[in-house]
């Protein structure tokens, strides 16, 4: 097993952790919706990707009729 030599300081322990915190995440507007997605990603809300549509949304899907 591992055993430290000397004692690490709080000082020295949270200078090696100063680099670890998270970054938020930088949300865009949809042009087409006004919904807040990532940059560079299709928009979950209405499949826009730059101004073109590349993804067909269904508004709701009837599990009983496409199960017969």
């Amino acid at each position: 097993m591992a055993v430290q030599q000397n004692k690490v300081s709080k000082s020295r322990r949270n200078n090696r952790r100063a680099h670890d915190a998270l970054t938020a995440a930088n949300p865009n507007e949809c042009p087409n919706c006004g919904e807040l997605k990532r940059p560079h990603h299709v928009c979950a809300a209405c499949g826009h990707y730059a101004d073109r549509e590349v993804m067909v949304m269904v508004d709701e899907v009837d599990l009983e009729d496409d199960a017969a």
